[in-house]
């Protein structure tokens, strides 16, 4: 938490600034209020800009905002805990004026002074860089600074003007449409996302904002939202966005090397699989345990998994009768009454070998990844294990997810994923946003993963002929599903 004693020093003017840092500051105490009348003006740009940022940082999180200014977006935000740092004493008294009795705090100084970030508290859940990285005296000095306040699944979230609209915004800026600017460093993405890799951050994620940015009543949000995201478009946008965690090798020992880990396996006529599976399952460890969940079978899929967990007491197994539909429905059931600190989907029509999932396990334990996702999309596959519409359907989905989602997967329905306890009950708490729409389990982890700015990790696996019974998958009618799917996460987490 932040003191009393740090607030009121923030207070005071900054001296010992390296010349840089000076000038910024004394152009924003001049400014002020000029600036102010600008983001009136623009308003259609700050509202957008600011619904953007709420739409990508989970409820009730802690948030540092560093170039706050006057503190419209930690404003909006109104998170759980705030605090803003900016270079301008002005700006930041009146940011402490609008918080009035909020869990807010405003601070004047540089965010690469460390002396500053340690009396501001934290660590803090979200740190935000808006319109702000082409300001700093040493971008990467910050990067590095701001570790301090980091834990070990803080986001960062930056944005920042697109160098080809640098003589856009410097011809506004001639014809009074655009309030000036201090000099700027215009750092393109790559070099920013360079910097971060330097300063032991990995990125998780990257989008293209605000093509258009100016108010056309009726037009600018459509332009914006849709037009403005199709691929060869969006890289035209105002504005890029990168979220970033810290390196995992950061925070060493914050998790278990070997977690305690639930394998949630859905059964549906799979009866002459089970044996095999059973006796391909893995040692992962003290208080781990495999639950089978059934679904409704029509062959005695049921009776040969009571049988199984009968005979097989001393290695954890347990059976839980479905009352729902769709793999979906079983992997929420199983993932309610899992005890590990690791859940992971397994399919039982043995697709996927059980001997994979210690890759699985290790990969999450290591920091790898906060989920992930199987892919069956590397090596050759066995005989007819995937029909070609289906191979051929999986790759368009990779590309369209990719897209959607910001982060590369290669396969969306592979039923072999990974994830820790922790992180799941956060995206469950976050289902209603999307709703219950999901009959495979898969994208509700993909999507709610996304928005929460997780870290999805492919890892490649090989696919199996199946052995007994036909596939639960059917190519159109699911097909079909998967679109109108894809749509939904289209306007949740694209088209905002």
């Amino acid at each position: 938490m932040v003191s009393t004693e740090s607030d009121s020093i923030a207070s005071h003017p900054i001296t010992g600034h390296d010349p840089v840092f000076e000038m910024i500051e004394r152009f924003y105490e001049d400014h002020h209020e000029g600036l102010e009348r600008s983001r009136r003006r623009h308003r259609y740009y700050y509202d957008g800009l600011t619904r953007i940022i709420r739409s990508r940082i989970p409820a009730r999180s802690s948030i540092l905002d560093v170039g706050c200014g006057a503190g419209h977006i930690l404003l909006a935000l109104n998170p759980h805990h705030g605090v803003g740092i900016d270079a301008s004493a002005r700006a930041i008294a009146s940011a402490r004026e609008a918080a009035g009795d909020r869990n807010l705090h405003f601070f004047q100084g540089d965010a690469t002074d460390p002396d500053l970030l340690s009396r501001i508290g934290g660590p803090f859940d979200v740190i935000l860089l808006v319109n702000v990285v082409t300001q700093l005296t040493d971008v990467q000095a910050a990067f590095e600074s701001l570790r301090s306040v980091c834990h070990s699944r803080t986001r960062l979230l930056l944005y920042s003007y697109s160098r080809i609209w640098q003589p856009i915004l410097r011809l506004a800026e001639l014809l009074r449409i655009k309030h000036p600017t201090p000099p700027e460093s215009w750092l393109p993405p790559e070099e920013v996302r360079h910097m971060l890799a330097l300063a032991d951050y990995e990125i998780v994620r990257k989008e293209y904002q605000m093509v258009w940015p100016g108010n056309i009543p009726g037009l600018s949000d459509r332009i914006n939202r849709y037009i403005g995201h199709l691929p060869g478009i969006e890289w035209l946008s105002l504005i890029y966005g990168i979220m970033a965690r810290p390196a995992s090798h950061r925070f060493p020992g914050s998790r278990a090397s070997r977690p305690s880990t639930s394998v949630i396996i859905p059964c549906c006529n799979e009866a002459g699989h089970i044996p095999e599976l059973v006796e391909s399952l893995p040692d992962l460890g003290p208080n781990s345990e495999f639950i089978f969940v059934e679904g409704n079978s029509t062959d005695d899929t049921e009776d040969v998994v009571r049988r199984a967990v009968e005979e097989n007491q001393a290695r954890s197994f347990r059976f839980l009768k479905q009352t729902g539909k769709g793999k979906g429905d079983a992997v929420r059931l199983g993932f309610s009454q899992a005890r590990g600190e690791v859940l992971v989907i397994l399919d039982s029509d043995l697709s996927v070998s059980p001997k994979d999932i210690p890759r699985f396990i290790g990969l999450l334990s290591k920091g790898k990844g906060e989920l992930i996702n199987g892919s069956r999309m590397v090596y050759p596959m066995e005989g007819r294990a995937m029909r070609f519409l289906n191979l051929l359907a999986n790759k368009c989905f990779a590309w369209l997810f990719t897209w959607l989602l910001g982060q590369q997967v290669r396969d969306t329905l592979c039923g072999t994923k990974a994830l820790y306890r922790e992180d799941y009950e956060h995206i469950a708490a976050s289902r209603a946003y999307f709703g219950d729409f999901d009959p495979f389990g898969d994208f509700d982890l993909l999507f709610g993963a996304s928005r929460l700015n997780m870290r999805i990790v492919d890892v490649a696996v090989r696919y199996h002929e199946r052995r007994y019974g036909r596939t639960n998958i059917s190519r159109f009618r699911h097909g079909w599903l998967l679109l109108r799917m894809s749509f939904l996460a289209a306007r949740k987490l694209k088209f905002v």
